[in-house]
């Protein structure tokens, strides 16, 4: 199933609505844009959290929904992910994989295509250095969306900054 992109007249006729996430167990970070002729503008963002003390397959499923729901209400046409990083924590990285599943599945679902992108990807693209800190990532996405406040928690932020690279990748 493919959606056609949204039309708004302030963007021009090619609009394209995208939703960024930010993997995680305890907190998914969620974003949607819009894009159209080189520039970005926000729509809704925020997280999912879940309870650390319900069992995960719980935790994954109820990600799943709510991504689902943001996706049902805001109807994206594309998804861009966050690439798992992985360092000293297996563990931490196929849960954060598993987090991203979910996700890649309710955009399948909805008929979305879907990017991944890394983390050091999408602070160059950002920010303009790919080691920029989350303080940095958060302080250029309320500038680029010209916002009238910081993004919070650093999960949405993030899930705008892949939505941003990925609007600027494609």
């Amino acid at each position: 199933m493919t959606k056609k992109p949204a039309e708004d007249p302030k963007m021009g006729s090619e609009t394209v609505r995208i939703i960024g996430i930010d993997p995680g167990l305890a907190n998914t970070g969620w974003g949607i844009i819009e894009s159209s002729r080189g520039k970005q503008r926000a729509l809704a963002y925020g997280h999912i959290q879940t309870k650390p003390h319900e069992q995960r397959y719980r935790r994954l499923h109820a990600i799943h929904d709510e991504i689902t729901e943001v996706i049902s209400r805001y109807q994206p046409t594309e998804m861009a992910v966050e690439e798992v990083f992985f360092s000293t924590n297996a563990k931490s990285a196929l849960i954060t994989g598993e987090v991203r599943g979910v996700a890649i599945l309710a955009a399948s679902e909805s008929g979305l295509t879907v990017d991944e992108y890394s983390a050091t990807q999408i602070k160059q693209t950002v920010v303009g250095e790919g080691r920029a800190d989350k303080s940095q990532v958060q302080f250029m996405v309320k500038a680029l969306l010209k916002l009238d406040q910081t993004p919070h928690p650093d999960h949405s932020a993030d899930a705008l900054a892949a939505a941003i690279c990925h609007a600027r990748m494609r």
